[in-house]
Protein backbone atom coordinates (compact mmCIF):
# COMPACT_ATOMS: atom_id res chain seq x y z
CA UNK A 1 0.00 0.00 0.00
CA UNK A 2 1.34 3.42 -0.99
CA UNK A 3 -0.03 6.52 0.70
CA UNK A 4 -0.69 9.44 -1.63
CA UNK A 5 -0.75 13.04 -0.54
CA UNK A 6 -3.57 15.37 -1.37
CA UNK A 7 -3.68 16.31 -5.03
CA UNK A 8 -1.51 13.38 -6.17
CA UNK A 9 -2.29 10.45 -8.41
CA UNK A 10 -0.70 7.12 -9.32
CA UNK A 11 -0.77 5.88 -12.93
CA UNK A 12 0.75 2.50 -13.89
CA UNK A 13 2.46 2.43 -17.29
CA UNK A 14 3.61 -1.14 -17.78
CA UNK A 15 6.40 -1.60 -15.25
CA UNK A 16 6.81 2.15 -14.81
CA UNK A 17 4.93 4.11 -12.15
CA UNK A 18 4.76 7.89 -12.37
CA UNK A 19 3.76 10.27 -9.59
CA UNK A 20 2.61 13.74 -10.44
CA UNK A 21 0.59 16.57 -8.98
CA UNK A 22 -2.91 16.97 -10.39
CA UNK A 23 -2.34 20.68 -10.84
CA UNK A 24 0.44 19.89 -13.32
CA UNK A 25 0.14 18.21 -16.72
CA UNK A 26 -2.34 15.38 -16.19
CA UNK A 27 -2.31 13.60 -19.53
CA UNK A 28 -0.07 10.80 -20.73
CA UNK A 29 -0.35 8.61 -23.84
CA UNK A 30 0.14 4.85 -23.50
CA UNK A 31 1.04 2.51 -26.36
CA UNK A 32 -1.74 -0.12 -26.37
CA UNK A 33 -1.27 -1.40 -29.94
CA UNK A 34 -0.57 -5.04 -29.15
CA UNK A 35 -2.67 -5.03 -26.00
CA UNK A 36 -5.86 -4.28 -27.95
CA UNK A 37 -5.20 -6.89 -30.62
CA UNK A 38 -3.63 -4.94 -33.47
CA UNK A 39 -0.88 -7.14 -34.91
CA UNK A 40 -0.52 -5.38 -38.27
CA UNK A 41 2.99 -4.71 -39.63
CA UNK A 42 3.40 -2.44 -42.63
CA UNK A 43 5.27 -3.93 -45.60
CA UNK A 44 7.00 -1.32 -47.73
CA UNK A 45 8.53 -3.65 -50.33
CA UNK A 46 12.02 -2.32 -49.60
CA UNK A 47 14.71 -3.22 -52.15
CA UNK A 48 18.32 -2.39 -52.90
CA UNK A 49 17.00 -0.36 -55.84
CA UNK A 50 15.33 2.10 -53.45
CA UNK A 51 12.23 2.80 -55.47
CA UNK A 52 10.73 6.09 -54.27
CA UNK A 53 7.36 4.54 -53.42
CA UNK A 54 8.97 2.28 -50.81
CA UNK A 55 9.65 5.07 -48.36
CA UNK A 56 6.49 7.19 -48.53
CA UNK A 57 4.58 4.88 -46.23
CA UNK A 58 0.87 4.09 -46.07
CA UNK A 59 -1.90 5.65 -44.03
CA UNK A 60 -5.05 4.55 -42.27
CA UNK A 61 -7.60 5.89 -39.88
CA UNK A 62 -10.65 5.71 -37.65
CA UNK A 63 -14.20 5.27 -38.92
CA UNK A 64 -17.34 3.47 -37.79
CA UNK A 65 -17.92 1.02 -40.61
CA UNK A 66 -20.64 -1.04 -38.89
CA UNK A 67 -22.61 1.83 -37.39
CA UNK A 68 -22.43 0.59 -33.79
CA UNK A 69 -21.06 3.88 -32.45
CA UNK A 70 -17.49 2.64 -31.90
CA UNK A 71 -14.49 3.64 -33.96
CA UNK A 72 -13.00 0.89 -36.09
CA UNK A 73 -9.53 1.04 -37.69
CA UNK A 74 -8.45 0.51 -41.29
CA UNK A 75 -4.75 0.23 -42.14
CA UNK A 76 -3.20 0.41 -45.61
CA UNK A 77 -0.34 -1.83 -46.65
CA UNK A 78 2.40 -1.87 -49.27
CA UNK A 79 3.14 -4.62 -51.79
CA UNK A 80 6.14 -6.53 -53.17
CA UNK A 81 8.38 -4.75 -55.66
CA UNK A 82 10.98 -6.29 -58.00
CA UNK A 83 13.83 -7.43 -55.78
CA UNK A 84 11.93 -7.16 -52.48
CA UNK A 85 11.74 -9.86 -49.86
CA UNK A 86 9.61 -12.83 -50.86
CA UNK A 87 6.65 -13.42 -48.57
CA UNK A 88 4.61 -16.58 -48.06
CA UNK A 89 1.42 -14.54 -47.95
CA UNK A 90 0.85 -11.31 -49.91
CA UNK A 91 0.45 -8.28 -47.63
CA UNK A 92 -3.00 -6.69 -47.67
CA UNK A 93 -4.88 -3.82 -46.14
CA UNK A 94 -6.48 -4.75 -42.80
CA UNK A 95 -9.80 -3.79 -41.18
CA UNK A 96 -10.10 -4.05 -37.40
CA UNK A 97 -13.56 -4.03 -35.79
CA UNK A 98 -13.89 -2.37 -32.40
CA UNK A 99 -15.28 -4.97 -29.97
CA UNK A 100 -16.57 -2.30 -27.56
CA UNK A 101 -14.45 -3.73 -24.77
CA UNK A 102 -11.13 -2.04 -25.51
CA UNK A 103 -10.01 -4.64 -28.06
CA UNK A 104 -10.16 -5.08 -31.84
CA UNK A 105 -10.78 -8.07 -34.12
CA UNK A 106 -9.42 -8.55 -37.64
CA UNK A 107 -12.48 -8.74 -39.94
CA UNK A 108 -10.68 -8.11 -43.22
CA UNK A 109 -11.64 -11.36 -44.91
CA UNK A 110 -15.26 -11.18 -43.79
CA UNK A 111 -15.59 -7.55 -44.89
CA UNK A 112 -13.87 -8.11 -48.24
CA UNK A 113 -11.52 -5.13 -48.02
CA UNK A 114 -8.15 -6.93 -48.04
CA UNK A 115 -6.93 -5.41 -51.27
CA UNK A 116 -3.35 -6.40 -52.13
CA UNK A 117 -2.25 -3.35 -54.15
CA UNK A 118 0.41 -0.91 -53.02
CA UNK A 119 -1.82 1.05 -50.66
CA UNK A 120 -1.24 4.71 -49.87
CA UNK A 121 -4.19 6.43 -48.18
CA UNK A 122 -7.88 6.31 -47.37
CA UNK A 123 -10.97 8.45 -46.93
CA UNK A 124 -14.34 7.29 -45.65
CA UNK A 125 -17.77 8.84 -46.22
CA UNK A 126 -21.33 7.83 -47.09
CA UNK A 127 -21.05 8.17 -50.85
CA UNK A 128 -24.59 6.97 -51.61
CA UNK A 129 -26.38 8.41 -48.54
CA UNK A 130 -27.65 4.99 -47.48
CA UNK A 131 -26.58 5.33 -43.83
CA UNK A 132 -23.22 3.58 -43.77
CA UNK A 133 -19.65 4.59 -44.56
CA UNK A 134 -17.93 3.63 -47.79
CA UNK A 135 -14.13 3.53 -48.23
CA UNK A 136 -11.94 5.06 -50.90
CA UNK A 137 -8.41 3.63 -51.08
CA UNK A 138 -5.60 5.39 -52.93
CA UNK A 139 -2.76 3.36 -54.41
CA UNK A 140 0.45 3.42 -56.31
CA UNK A 141 -1.64 2.36 -59.28
CA UNK A 142 -5.41 2.16 -59.68
CA UNK A 143 -7.51 3.28 -56.70
CA UNK A 144 -10.45 1.37 -55.19
CA UNK A 145 -13.91 2.44 -53.97
CA UNK A 146 -15.59 0.00 -51.59
CA UNK A 147 -19.35 0.37 -51.17
CA UNK A 148 -20.59 -0.60 -47.72
CA UNK A 149 -23.32 -3.24 -48.09
CA UNK A 150 -24.69 -2.56 -44.61
CA UNK A 151 -24.16 -6.12 -43.40
CA UNK A 152 -20.49 -5.95 -42.45
CA UNK A 153 -19.28 -6.52 -46.00
CA UNK A 154 -18.14 -4.26 -48.85
CA UNK A 155 -18.29 -4.44 -52.65
CA UNK A 156 -15.70 -3.08 -55.07
CA UNK A 157 -17.63 -0.56 -57.19
CA UNK A 158 -14.64 1.32 -58.61
CA UNK A 159 -15.29 0.64 -62.26
CA UNK A 160 -18.98 1.53 -62.03
CA UNK A 161 -18.27 4.69 -60.01
CA UNK A 162 -15.49 5.83 -62.38
CA UNK A 163 -12.96 6.82 -59.71
CA UNK A 164 -10.02 4.56 -60.57
CA UNK A 165 -7.71 7.58 -61.06
CA UNK A 166 -4.51 5.66 -61.85
CA UNK A 167 -0.87 6.84 -61.67
CA UNK A 168 0.36 7.46 -58.10
CA UNK A 169 -2.37 8.76 -55.79
CA UNK A 170 -1.71 9.84 -52.21
CA UNK A 171 -4.22 11.57 -49.92
CA UNK A 172 -7.93 11.89 -50.67
CA UNK A 173 -10.81 13.73 -49.03
CA UNK A 174 -14.59 13.85 -49.44
CA UNK A 175 -16.76 16.99 -49.22
CA UNK A 176 -19.96 18.27 -50.78
CA UNK A 177 -18.41 21.26 -52.54
CA UNK A 178 -21.49 22.05 -54.65
CA UNK A 179 -24.13 21.63 -51.95
CA UNK A 180 -26.27 19.06 -53.76
CA UNK A 181 -26.43 16.68 -50.80
CA UNK A 182 -23.83 14.17 -52.04
CA UNK A 183 -20.14 14.07 -51.10
CA UNK A 184 -17.64 14.73 -53.88
CA UNK A 185 -14.04 13.52 -53.93
CA UNK A 186 -10.64 15.18 -54.32
CA UNK A 187 -7.66 12.92 -55.05
CA UNK A 188 -4.04 14.03 -54.65
CA UNK A 189 -1.53 12.61 -57.06
CA UNK A 190 2.20 12.79 -56.56
CA UNK A 191 4.91 12.41 -59.21
CA UNK A 192 5.29 10.72 -62.58
CA UNK A 193 7.20 7.78 -61.17
CA UNK A 194 6.99 4.16 -62.20
CA UNK A 195 9.26 1.16 -61.88
CA UNK A 196 10.29 1.68 -65.50
CA UNK A 197 11.19 5.36 -64.94
CA UNK A 198 13.14 4.68 -61.75
CA UNK A 199 16.46 6.56 -61.60
CA UNK A 200 19.72 6.12 -59.73
CA UNK A 201 20.13 8.61 -56.90
CA UNK A 202 22.88 8.83 -54.34
CA UNK A 203 26.67 8.73 -54.56
CA UNK A 204 27.92 6.93 -57.69
CA UNK A 205 31.54 7.14 -56.61
CA UNK A 206 30.71 5.07 -53.55
CA UNK A 207 27.97 3.12 -55.36
CA UNK A 208 25.69 4.30 -52.58
CA UNK A 209 22.01 4.42 -53.46
CA UNK A 210 19.42 6.64 -51.80
CA UNK A 211 15.77 7.41 -52.40
CA UNK A 212 15.46 10.07 -55.06
CA UNK A 213 14.43 13.62 -54.29
CA UNK A 214 10.99 14.28 -55.86
CA UNK A 215 12.40 17.28 -57.72
CA UNK A 216 13.73 14.95 -60.40
CA UNK A 217 10.22 13.75 -61.32
CA UNK A 218 7.41 15.73 -62.94
CA UNK A 219 4.11 16.30 -61.10
CA UNK A 220 0.89 14.46 -61.96
CA UNK A 221 -2.35 16.51 -62.00
CA UNK A 222 -4.79 16.05 -59.13
CA UNK A 223 -8.39 15.00 -59.68
CA UNK A 224 -11.75 16.36 -58.52
CA UNK A 225 -14.71 14.01 -58.93
CA UNK A 226 -18.29 15.28 -58.65
CA UNK A 227 -20.80 12.82 -57.19
CA UNK A 228 -23.75 12.49 -59.57
CA UNK A 229 -25.98 10.99 -56.87
CA UNK A 230 -26.50 7.70 -58.67
CA UNK A 231 -23.36 5.90 -57.51
CA UNK A 232 -21.17 7.36 -60.24
CA UNK A 233 -18.75 10.29 -60.38
CA UNK A 234 -17.71 12.75 -63.09
CA UNK A 235 -14.21 14.17 -63.46
CA UNK A 236 -14.72 17.95 -63.14
CA UNK A 237 -11.08 18.87 -62.44
CA UNK A 238 -10.77 21.21 -65.42
CA UNK A 239 -14.27 22.70 -65.39
CA UNK A 240 -14.05 23.39 -61.64
CA UNK A 241 -10.78 25.29 -62.07
CA UNK A 242 -8.48 23.02 -60.06
CA UNK A 243 -6.55 21.44 -62.92
CA UNK A 244 -2.83 22.26 -62.75
CA UNK A 245 -0.46 20.52 -65.15
CA UNK A 246 3.02 21.70 -64.19
CA UNK A 247 2.63 22.22 -60.45
CA UNK A 248 1.60 19.94 -57.64
CA UNK A 249 3.34 16.79 -56.35
CA UNK A 250 0.48 16.72 -53.86
CA UNK A 251 0.61 14.75 -50.61
CA UNK A 252 -1.98 16.28 -48.28
CA UNK A 253 -5.51 17.62 -48.75
CA UNK A 254 -8.16 19.07 -46.45
CA UNK A 255 -11.50 20.81 -47.02
CA UNK A 256 -12.65 23.74 -44.89
CA UNK A 257 -14.48 27.06 -45.04
CA UNK A 258 -11.49 29.36 -44.56
CA UNK A 259 -13.32 32.55 -45.66
CA UNK A 260 -16.49 31.95 -43.61
CA UNK A 261 -18.82 32.32 -46.58
CA UNK A 262 -20.70 29.06 -46.07
CA UNK A 263 -19.11 26.80 -48.68
CA UNK A 264 -16.06 24.53 -48.56
CA UNK A 265 -12.67 25.59 -49.85
CA UNK A 266 -9.68 23.37 -50.50
CA UNK A 267 -6.10 23.33 -49.24
CA UNK A 268 -3.47 21.06 -50.82
CA UNK A 269 0.06 20.45 -49.47
CA UNK A 270 2.64 20.02 -52.24
CA UNK A 271 6.14 18.57 -52.09
CA UNK A 272 8.90 20.96 -53.32
CA UNK A 273 6.29 23.21 -54.96
CA UNK A 274 3.96 25.92 -53.69
CA UNK A 275 0.90 24.74 -51.82
CA UNK A 276 -2.60 25.36 -53.21
CA UNK A 277 -5.54 27.19 -51.69
CA UNK A 278 -8.69 27.08 -53.79
CA UNK A 279 -11.57 29.39 -52.88
CA UNK A 280 -15.02 28.00 -53.62
CA UNK A 281 -16.89 30.55 -55.74
CA UNK A 282 -20.12 28.55 -55.88
CA UNK A 283 -21.70 27.15 -59.04
CA UNK A 284 -19.07 24.40 -59.08
CA UNK A 285 -16.10 26.74 -59.60
CA UNK A 286 -12.91 27.45 -57.65
CA UNK A 287 -10.30 30.21 -57.81
CA UNK A 288 -6.64 29.66 -56.96
CA UNK A 289 -6.00 32.29 -54.24
CA UNK A 290 -2.76 30.81 -52.91
CA UNK A 291 -0.56 33.82 -53.48
CA UNK A 292 -3.04 36.50 -52.43
CA UNK A 293 -3.86 34.52 -49.27
CA UNK A 294 -0.17 34.24 -48.37
CA UNK A 295 0.16 30.48 -47.84
CA UNK A 296 2.07 29.28 -50.92
CA UNK A 297 5.63 29.64 -49.67
CA UNK A 298 7.78 29.92 -46.57
CA UNK A 299 8.54 33.23 -44.86
CA UNK A 300 11.58 33.68 -47.09
CA UNK A 301 9.66 32.93 -50.28
CA UNK A 302 10.76 29.32 -50.78
CA UNK A 303 8.60 26.38 -51.77
CA UNK A 304 8.70 23.76 -49.02
CA UNK A 305 8.18 20.01 -48.98
CA UNK A 306 4.52 19.97 -47.89
CA UNK A 307 3.57 16.56 -46.54
CA UNK A 308 0.49 16.68 -44.29
CA UNK A 309 -2.03 19.43 -43.51
CA UNK A 310 -5.09 20.31 -41.49
CA UNK A 311 -7.55 23.15 -40.83
CA UNK A 312 -8.51 24.30 -37.32
CA UNK A 313 -9.11 27.47 -35.31
CA UNK A 314 -6.24 27.28 -32.79
CA UNK A 315 -6.51 30.88 -31.56
CA UNK A 316 -10.28 31.16 -31.24
CA UNK A 317 -10.60 34.19 -33.52
CA UNK A 318 -13.35 32.58 -35.59
CA UNK A 319 -11.19 31.93 -38.68
CA UNK A 320 -9.64 28.64 -39.75
CA UNK A 321 -5.87 28.30 -39.47
CA UNK A 322 -3.64 25.88 -41.41
CA UNK A 323 -0.86 23.54 -40.26
CA UNK A 324 1.52 22.08 -42.89
CA UNK A 325 4.37 19.66 -42.15
CA UNK A 326 7.62 19.90 -44.11
CA UNK A 327 11.08 18.42 -44.66
CA UNK A 328 13.96 18.61 -42.20
CA UNK A 329 15.94 21.87 -42.30
CA UNK A 330 12.73 23.61 -43.34
CA UNK A 331 10.08 24.11 -40.67
CA UNK A 332 6.51 23.07 -40.00
CA UNK A 333 4.34 26.00 -41.04
CA UNK A 334 1.41 27.43 -39.09
CA UNK A 335 -0.69 29.98 -40.97
CA UNK A 336 -3.07 32.07 -38.87
CA UNK A 337 -6.38 32.87 -40.57
CA UNK A 338 -7.45 36.52 -40.64
CA UNK A 339 -10.61 38.44 -41.58
CA UNK A 340 -10.73 38.91 -45.32
CA UNK A 341 -9.44 35.41 -46.05
CA UNK A 342 -5.71 36.10 -45.69
CA UNK A 343 -3.13 34.30 -43.56
CA UNK A 344 -0.06 35.27 -41.54
CA UNK A 345 2.83 32.86 -41.05
CA UNK A 346 2.99 32.41 -37.24
CA UNK A 347 5.30 29.39 -37.29
CA UNK A 348 8.16 30.96 -35.34
CA UNK A 349 6.22 33.38 -33.16
CA UNK A 350 4.03 30.56 -31.82
CA UNK A 351 6.98 28.27 -31.04
CA UNK A 352 6.00 25.68 -33.62
CA UNK A 353 8.82 26.08 -36.13
CA UNK A 354 12.05 25.84 -34.16
CA UNK A 355 11.55 22.34 -32.67
CA UNK A 356 10.78 21.00 -36.15
CA UNK A 357 13.95 22.14 -37.94
CA UNK A 358 15.86 18.85 -37.57
CA UNK A 359 12.77 16.68 -38.05
CA UNK A 360 10.80 15.53 -41.09
CA UNK A 361 7.06 15.82 -40.49
CA UNK A 362 4.28 13.84 -42.17
CA UNK A 363 0.85 13.31 -40.60
CA UNK A 364 -0.52 16.18 -38.54
CA UNK A 365 -3.78 17.38 -37.05
CA UNK A 366 -5.40 19.85 -34.69
CA UNK A 367 -7.07 18.24 -31.66
CA UNK A 368 -7.80 19.01 -28.02
CA UNK A 369 -5.92 16.30 -26.16
CA UNK A 370 -6.64 17.70 -22.66
CA UNK A 371 -10.21 18.97 -23.26
CA UNK A 372 -9.38 22.52 -22.21
CA UNK A 373 -11.15 23.91 -25.27
CA UNK A 374 -7.92 24.90 -27.03
CA UNK A 375 -6.73 23.12 -30.16
CA UNK A 376 -3.34 21.44 -29.74
CA UNK A 377 -1.20 19.98 -32.55
CA UNK A 378 0.21 16.51 -33.20
CA UNK A 379 2.96 15.78 -35.74
CA UNK A 380 4.21 12.34 -36.85
CA UNK A 381 7.90 12.38 -37.76
CA UNK A 382 10.19 10.08 -39.71
CA UNK A 383 12.82 10.60 -42.37
CA UNK A 384 12.60 9.55 -46.01
CA UNK A 385 16.17 8.24 -46.31
CA UNK A 386 16.79 5.02 -44.40
CA UNK A 387 20.53 5.66 -44.74
CA UNK A 388 20.42 9.39 -43.98
CA UNK A 389 23.31 8.99 -41.50
CA UNK A 390 25.62 8.31 -44.48
CA UNK A 391 24.73 11.67 -46.04
CA UNK A 392 23.95 13.90 -43.07
CA UNK A 393 25.14 13.30 -39.52
CA UNK A 394 22.57 15.75 -38.09
CA UNK A 395 19.52 13.71 -39.11
CA UNK A 396 18.24 10.26 -38.22
CA UNK A 397 15.85 7.91 -40.01
CA UNK A 398 13.72 7.14 -36.96
CA UNK A 399 12.43 10.19 -35.12
CA UNK A 400 10.16 10.88 -32.17
CA UNK A 401 6.76 12.49 -32.66
CA UNK A 402 5.64 15.94 -31.48
CA UNK A 403 2.84 17.04 -29.18
CA UNK A 404 2.36 20.80 -29.08
CA UNK A 405 0.22 22.07 -26.19
CA UNK A 406 -1.76 25.21 -26.89
CA UNK A 407 -0.85 27.60 -24.06
CA UNK A 408 -3.87 29.81 -24.69
CA UNK A 409 -1.76 32.94 -25.18
CA UNK A 410 -1.25 32.50 -28.92
CA UNK A 411 1.71 30.14 -28.55
CA UNK A 412 2.51 26.44 -28.24
CA UNK A 413 4.81 24.38 -26.02
CA UNK A 414 6.33 21.15 -27.32
CA UNK A 415 5.66 18.69 -24.46
CA UNK A 416 6.46 15.29 -25.97
CA UNK A 417 9.02 14.66 -23.23
CA UNK A 418 6.27 14.52 -20.60
CA UNK A 419 3.43 13.07 -22.66
CA UNK A 420 4.20 9.42 -21.83
CA UNK A 421 6.39 6.62 -23.20
CA UNK A 422 4.57 6.58 -26.53
CA UNK A 423 6.20 9.90 -27.36
CA UNK A 424 9.75 8.95 -26.37
CA UNK A 425 10.01 6.14 -28.90
CA UNK A 426 11.72 6.89 -32.23
CA UNK A 427 9.93 5.59 -35.32
CA UNK A 428 9.31 6.14 -39.04
CA UNK A 429 6.01 7.96 -38.71
CA UNK A 430 3.79 8.62 -41.71
CA UNK A 431 -0.01 8.85 -41.38
CA UNK A 432 -1.78 10.08 -38.24
CA UNK A 433 -5.34 10.58 -37.01
CA UNK A 434 -7.10 11.40 -33.72
CA UNK A 435 -10.10 9.49 -32.42
CA UNK A 436 -11.72 8.39 -29.15
CA UNK A 437 -11.54 4.66 -29.81
CA UNK A 438 -12.25 3.67 -26.18
CA UNK A 439 -15.23 6.03 -25.87
CA UNK A 440 -14.03 7.63 -22.64
CA UNK A 441 -14.32 11.26 -23.67
CA UNK A 442 -10.79 12.12 -24.78
CA UNK A 443 -8.97 11.82 -28.08
CA UNK A 444 -6.51 8.99 -28.70
CA UNK A 445 -3.95 8.87 -31.52
CA UNK A 446 -3.29 6.44 -34.37
CA UNK A 447 0.08 6.67 -36.17
CA UNK A 448 1.05 4.57 -39.18
CA UNK A 449 4.67 3.67 -39.93
CA UNK A 450 6.75 2.82 -42.97
CA UNK A 451 7.87 -0.79 -42.71
CA UNK A 452 6.84 -1.10 -39.06
CA UNK A 453 3.86 -1.79 -36.84
CA UNK A 454 1.46 1.12 -36.27
CA UNK A 455 1.16 2.95 -32.98
CA UNK A 456 -2.14 3.27 -31.11
CA UNK A 457 -1.77 5.71 -28.24
CA UNK A 458 -4.48 5.71 -25.60
CA UNK A 459 -5.11 9.06 -23.94
CA UNK A 460 -4.96 8.70 -20.16
CA UNK A 461 -6.29 11.74 -18.33
CA UNK A 462 -7.60 13.97 -21.09
CA UNK A 463 -11.14 13.43 -19.86
CA UNK A 464 -10.46 15.03 -16.48
CA UNK A 465 -11.75 18.19 -18.10
CA UNK A 466 -15.35 18.18 -19.29
CA UNK A 467 -16.42 17.35 -22.82
CA UNK A 468 -19.40 16.85 -25.08
CA UNK A 469 -19.73 14.74 -28.24
CA UNK A 470 -21.93 15.34 -31.27
CA UNK A 471 -22.82 13.23 -34.28
CA UNK A 472 -24.81 14.79 -37.10
CA UNK A 473 -27.26 13.12 -39.47
CA UNK A 474 -28.11 15.07 -42.60
CA UNK A 475 -31.45 15.04 -44.42
CA UNK A 476 -31.14 17.79 -47.03
CA UNK A 477 -27.37 17.66 -46.44
CA UNK A 478 -25.19 14.63 -47.10
CA UNK A 479 -25.97 11.86 -44.62
CA UNK A 480 -23.00 12.40 -42.27
CA UNK A 481 -23.02 16.19 -42.66
CA UNK A 482 -19.44 16.28 -43.94
CA UNK A 483 -18.54 19.96 -44.12
CA UNK A 484 -20.93 21.05 -41.35
CA UNK A 485 -19.64 23.66 -38.90
CA UNK A 486 -20.57 23.26 -35.23
CA UNK A 487 -20.06 26.10 -32.76
CA UNK A 488 -20.20 25.43 -29.02
CA UNK A 489 -20.65 28.14 -26.38
CA UNK A 490 -19.63 27.00 -22.90
CA UNK A 491 -18.24 28.71 -19.84
CA UNK A 492 -18.13 32.08 -21.53
CA UNK A 493 -16.03 30.71 -24.41
CA UNK A 494 -16.85 29.83 -27.98
CA UNK A 495 -15.35 26.96 -30.03
CA UNK A 496 -16.02 25.66 -33.52
CA UNK A 497 -15.06 22.61 -35.54
CA UNK A 498 -15.95 21.28 -38.98
CA UNK A 499 -16.63 17.69 -39.98
CA UNK A 500 -13.89 16.40 -42.28
CA UNK A 501 -13.62 13.16 -44.25
CA UNK A 502 -9.89 12.91 -44.93
CA UNK A 503 -6.97 15.11 -43.82
CA UNK A 504 -3.48 14.89 -42.25
CA UNK A 505 -1.38 12.63 -44.52
CA UNK A 506 -3.06 9.60 -46.14
CA UNK A 507 -5.42 9.43 -43.17
CA UNK A 508 -8.99 9.63 -41.89
CA UNK A 509 -10.41 10.83 -38.58
CA UNK A 510 -13.90 10.23 -37.13
CA UNK A 511 -16.92 12.09 -38.48
CA UNK A 512 -18.40 12.60 -35.00
CA UNK A 513 -17.10 15.69 -33.19
CA UNK A 514 -15.69 15.81 -29.66
CA UNK A 515 -15.45 19.18 -27.91
CA UNK A 516 -13.42 19.89 -24.79
CA UNK A 517 -15.31 22.22 -22.45
CA UNK A 518 -12.57 22.85 -19.86
CA UNK A 519 -14.42 23.17 -16.53
CA UNK A 520 -17.84 24.12 -17.96
CA UNK A 521 -20.65 21.89 -16.76
CA UNK A 522 -22.68 22.29 -19.92
CA UNK A 523 -22.76 23.68 -23.42
CA UNK A 524 -25.14 26.59 -23.11
CA UNK A 525 -25.58 26.84 -26.86
CA UNK A 526 -24.85 24.64 -29.88
CA UNK A 527 -25.12 26.15 -33.35
CA UNK A 528 -24.99 23.85 -36.36
CA UNK A 529 -24.46 25.22 -39.85
CA UNK A 530 -25.45 22.29 -42.02
CA UNK A 531 -23.91 21.80 -45.49
CA UNK A 532 -27.34 22.61 -46.95
CA UNK A 533 -27.02 26.11 -45.48
CA UNK A 534 -29.64 25.56 -42.78
CA UNK A 535 -28.61 26.91 -39.37
CA UNK A 536 -29.94 25.14 -36.29
CA UNK A 537 -29.59 26.29 -32.67
CA UNK A 538 -29.67 23.74 -29.84
CA UNK A 539 -28.93 23.56 -26.14
CA UNK A 540 -28.29 23.77 -23.35
CA UNK A 541 -26.76 20.30 -23.07
CA UNK A 542 -24.95 18.80 -20.08
CA UNK A 543 -21.28 17.87 -20.35
CA UNK A 544 -20.24 14.23 -20.54
CA UNK A 545 -22.87 13.31 -23.12
CA UNK A 546 -22.79 12.18 -26.73
CA UNK A 547 -25.61 13.73 -28.73
CA UNK A 548 -27.12 12.85 -32.09
CA UNK A 549 -28.63 15.76 -34.01
CA UNK A 550 -30.74 15.18 -37.10
CA UNK A 551 -31.05 18.03 -39.58
CA UNK A 552 -34.27 19.89 -38.93
CA UNK A 553 -35.25 17.68 -35.99
CA UNK A 554 -32.71 18.69 -33.35
CA UNK A 555 -31.30 16.26 -30.79
CA UNK A 556 -32.82 12.78 -30.96
CA UNK A 557 -32.49 9.70 -28.66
Amino acid sequence: MIALGAGQALIPLGAVVLFFSLNQEQVVFVDVTQQVGIDFVHYNGATDEKYLVETMGSGGGFFDYDGDGDLDIYLLNGAPLPGSELLQKPPTNVLYRNNDDGTFSDVTALAGVGEAGFGMGMAAADVDNDGDLDIYVTNFGANVLYRNNGDGTFSDVTAYAGVEAGAWSTSAAFADFDGDGFVDLFVCRYVDFSLSTHKFCGDRARNLRAYCHPVIYDPVPNLLYRNRGDGTFTDVTASAGVYVKDEGKSLGVVWGDYDNDGDLDLHVANDTMRNFLYRNEGQGRFTDVTLSAGIGYSEDGQAQAGMGNDFGDYDGNGWLDIIVTNFDFEYNALYQGQPGGVFIDRSYSTGLAEPSINFLGFGTFFFDYNNDGLLDIFVANGHILDNIDLFNSLSTYRERNFLFRNRGDGGFEEISHRAGPGFSREMVGRGAAPGDFDDDGDEDILVTMSGEAPLLLRNEGGNRNRWIGLRLVGRRSNRDAVGARVTIEAGGKKYFKEIKAGSSYLSQGPLALLFGLDSAESAERIVIRWPSGEVEKLGPAAAGRRLIAVEGLGVVP
